[in-house]
């Protein structure tokens, strides 16, 4: 089974917000393939689907993004699954525009808190991440502030297409394999890096 997880905080005053992001793109997962995620295990919402012709379990942590790893780890031992081949994590990247999307298959956290938390439960950082970015196209004075706060009116066009980029990309990696979905959208925005 595979396991993908969007990251973000449970709470209706994050739910449009740049750090949701991950749960974002699980909605829009789960909407596409008609199934609701709302089982409650392992600390998460959860639903099944079918991803290419593969079963997977859709996850959103309810641990609030800095314990991720806590529902994470339970996640993946309930259901047995191997973490380098069948685990993907989706959340938002600060280091990334408005916009772009990267797919790594290991990497550090690069002070992403959720990510921190998630390295540290499983205790390895060889699995599939799809990095979501938030970037804000001026310069804030809190990243904080900015990441729990709500989108602009201005910014929602360029999150809805992220978020369907996002899940266009669980359904390449899965029917295509990583390398062929990290050729596919890494190239993308390239020059605003």
């Amino acid at each position: 089974m595979k396991l993908i997880v969007g990251l973000g905080n449970p709470g209706i005053e994050y739910q449009f917000t740049p750090h949701n992001l991950g749960f974002l793109t699980i909605d829009r997962i789960a909407n596409d393939r008609g199934i609701e995620v709302r089982n409650r295990q392992c600390r998460a919402l959860t639903g099944r689907a079918t991803i290419a012709g593969a079963p997977a379990l859709l996850a959103k942590p309810e641990t609030y993004m800095n314990l991720s790893g806590l529902s994470v780890r339970e996640l993946v031992a309930e259901h047995q699954v191997d973490v380098r081949q069948d685990l993907i994590v989706i959340y938002d990247e600060l280091d990334l525009p408005l916009g772009t999307i990267r797919i790594r298959q290991r990497g550090s956290s690069a002070g992403h808190n959720g990510m921190e938390s998630i390295l540290g439960a499983l205790g390895t950082d060889e699995f599939l991440r799809i990095r979501l970015g938030v970037a804000p196209d001026r310069k804030v004075s809190d990243s904080v502030q900015y990441l729990l706060s709500p989108f602009r009116k201005a910014q929602e066009q360029a999150v809805d297409e992220l978020i369907e980029v996002g899940a266009q990309a669980v359904g390449v990696i899965l029917q295509e394999g990583p390398a062929a979905a990290m050729n596919r959208f890494n190239r993308k925005n390239e020059a605003d890096e």
